[in-house]
């Protein structure tokens, strides 16, 4: 198991693993880099996954005191992009914030080591975070500037060689889907024993999301919005926008719930 998507991700490039579950920022690069990857599902999407949390000790009460603050995030991740969004909202860019790169497991130490003053960040370090600060955290959401997917990646000739298994894999992420919609306390409970996590810490997040298999055009809107913003900010050497329709393979959840699309 992977710490988070973009490392999820990198395992199926390396052929460690099959299936990844990954945001949508790290397929966006991976398309960049012309990857022979396709999403064939999203099973969740949240608009207050991603949010920014900051010591009110270093002075941060309102967005805009970020400005001149060291700002933690985890560059090639929704975290970089949700940064941005977020300084953009409030009037504010890179450029007025002192930028640190950081894997999410750091985040914590960092901001009570007083290393960092505030991080871009997503459940399940965002909430950890906020608990370990108390009154001391300032958590700052915006649901208008980005929806955030969560989606399963494979590479393109993993589809074309086990179509099959593809359909099956689909079919049990579906039939997880209705069991957990009809039993939310079993499916944390499974969830707390599977990944050693704190079911506390999984109930108080678990509103944030809304777990459904789908497949649709928000997922490609998106992944050119962010491909936009990577080539504007020079953190790609592309200049061209990928055809990430190709990124996209919809037959298989098509063939298996032909109303997810």
């Amino acid at each position: 198991m992977r710490a988070f998507g973009k490392e999820a991700l990198q395992a199926v490039l390396e052929n460690k693993a099959d299936f990844a579950t990954v945001a949508e920022t790290p397929v966006m690069f991976s398309g960049l880099r012309g990857d022979k990857i396709v999403v064939i599902a999203n099973i969740e999407a949240s608009t207050t996954n991603n949010a920014v949390v900051a010591r009110k000790a270093a002075g941060i009460n309102s967005p805009g005191d970020l400005k001149g603050k060291r700002v933690g995030f985890t560059p090639g991740t929704t975290s970089d992009f949700f940064l941005d969004s977020f300084l953009t909202a409030n009037g504010l860019t890179r450029k007025d914030i002192q930028p640190v790169g950081l894997k999410p497991d750091e985040m914590q130490d960092a901001m009570v080591t007083k290393s960092v003053d505030a991080v871009s960040t997503w459940n399940f370090p965002l909430t950890l975070i906020a608990w370990k600060l108390g009154n001391e955290a300032a958590v700052f959401y915006d649901r208008q500037i980005y929806t955030e997917t969560f989606n399963i990646a494979t590479q393109q000739d993993f589809v074309k060689a086990q179509p099959e298994v593809v359909k099956s894999f689909l079919r049990a992420l579906i039939k997880a889907e209705t069991f957990v919609a009809k039993n939310p306390e079993e499916a944390q409970t499974i969830m707390a024993n599977a990944t050693k996590i704190d079911k506390s810490l999984i109930q108080a997040v678990w509103n944030a999301f809304n777990y459904r298999v789908v497949l649709d055009q928000k997922l490609l809107l998106t992944l050119e919005d962010e491909a936009r913003w990577a080539i504007k900010n020079k953190l790609t050497d592309k200049t061209a926008m990928p055809d990430y329709a190709s990124y996209i393979h919809s037959d298989s959840l098509r063939a298996v719930r032909p109303e997810a699309h």
